[in-house]
């Protein structure tokens, strides 16, 4: 079939020498995949790739194309696992008795819409995002707290590993007891679905997901005897109310619970330190924003188009269409790189410049676009402004440790560094509680 799909298009050709040589799994794709986008814009904007059997797309009005029409490019692939899965990681989720139905993020209409503005209203209703902030922020000082006197951390492990995961799994309702078991089975979830692990390494992450599915309906079914003031809680109360039976069922919550558990956390965790990176990287733009606190809300969005910490959707082609110039069959599967879209020096003058006052910085696609638009983006925001707002108070003169190797988990959609390591000098701190005795 993918023979079939890449002879039949016209227009710019779309096999060429960088289709050849896209390999998202492996440095220096990795370590640095703009400066393949940045050629691949001129050269190549669409192209299809033998080895992924997608059509990739990284122009940014040709990505808007793809996620304004849903007619024609479904969102029901989203979260398929990009590798098939062999036989023996489909007998771990059988044996899990794993059901993973539809949810929120694969969905198209009608279904999608008449769920959406329930689950918007659920998870992220002003009054419940605004009621976190001072947690956000309390959380974020007690982890400063535990490392500010050293000298050294790694701001991945010890700080933004940590925060976004207890802010998703308090607004899932997870005890605190619960809390590490959810955070390991949560890590599990990119690379089984976006990756292209060994088969071996696919079972295991099976097994793990068996494990995760198995929680997660674990807490449906608790939240179903004893409901809260939580999302789930909030969920099963529409699902209750007369005339929405057939909106939901237990399935669609224990997906919709996983799901969660991950992007909120996930997600938020790669942004905040794809951005100190970023920020530490350009030590002028450091400055201004520890200068001028005020810049914190600038200086995210400008993080969420320079380095996202999503770089790509897949959708399934339904009709015949043609991108950038180039026909695409129904029935094909197309990957649009969100991170190129967000590199498109059409839309962002001198696109790879970070620049915390850039005035259309909000214009990209960190959190998709159209009907799919990430209903967490608000949370996200409110989280990662808070955390610039805290390390630039207390740690203004941190920098990063010279010579360390930054590795990302090998998948096509999610990006952030495993570590990312900084320093600084104690006895500076401005806070004169935080400096060391």
């Amino acid at each position: 079939m993918a023979e079939n799909q890449h002879s039949r298009s016209t227009g710019t050709c779309p096999v060429g020498h960088l289709a050849e040589s896209f390999d998202p799994f492996t440095d220096p794709y990795l370590s640095d995949p703009y400066s393949f986008w940045e050629k691949a814009r001129d050269e190549e904007p669409v192209f299809y790739s033998p080895s992924l059997g997608y059509w990739v797309v990284s122009r940014y009005e040709d990505v808007r194309k793809v996620f304004l029409d849903s007619d024609t490019f479904s969102a029901s692939i989203s979260i398929t696992p990009l590798k098939e899965l062999c036989p023996a990681a489909v007998d771990e989720l059988v044996k899990a008795e794993m059901v993973m139905g539809p949810s929120l993020v694969n969905e198209d209409p009608p279904t999608h819409p008449a769920r959406r503005a329930h689950i918007r209203d659920a998870l992220v209703s002003p009054r419940r995002v605004k009621a976190m902030g001072p947690r956000i922020r309390e959380l974020a000082n007690e982890y400063i707290d535990r490392f500010v006197t050293r000298g050294r951390a790694d701001l991945v492990a010890e700080f933004a590993w940590e925060i976004p995961a207890l802010v998703a799994f308090s607004l899932m309702g997870v005890p605190d007891e619960d809390i590490e078991r959810a955070k390991s089975f949560a890590n599990r979830l990119a690379l089984f679905t976006w990756g292209h692990p060994s088969d071996e390494e696919q079972t295991q992450l099976a097994a793990g997901m068996g494990q995760y599915w198995g929680y997660a309906r674990e807490h449906v079914h608790r939240r179903l005897a004893e409901p809260t003031d939580d999302y789930i809680s909030e969920l099963i109360k529409v699902w209750r109310t007369p005339g929405n039976e057939e909106l939901f069922d237990e399935n669609y919550l224990v997906t919709t619970m996983m799901n969660f558990l991950f992007a909120g956390h996930e997600t938020t965790t790669n942004a905040t330190a794809n951005g100190l990176r970023a920020l530490l990287e350009h030590p002028d733009q450091w400055d201004a924003l520890c200068a001028d606190p005020g810049l914190a809300g600038g200086a995210v969005e400008e993080i969420l188009r320079y380095s996202s910490s999503v770089i790509a959707w897949r959708r399934e082609v339904l009709s015949d269409t043609t991108i950038g110039g180039v026909d695409i069959p129904a029935g094909s599967k197309v990957l649009a790189v969100t991170g190129a879209a967000n590199h498109d020096p059409s839309v962002f003058p001198e696109a790879e410049a970070f620049d915390i006052r850039r005035g259309n910085a909000n214009k990209h696609f960190a959190f998709g676009f159209g009907r799919h638009l990430c209903l967490g983006a608000p949370l996200a925001r409110l989280e990662m402004t808070i955390f610039l707002e805290e390390l630039t108070r207390r740690l203004p003169h941190m920098r990063l440790v010279e010579d360390q190797v930054f590795e990302y988990s090998p998948n096509t959609s999610f990006r952030g560094p495993d570590h990312l390591w900084v320093e600084w000098d104690p006895a500076a701190n401005p806070v004169e509680a935080d400096r060391s005795s």
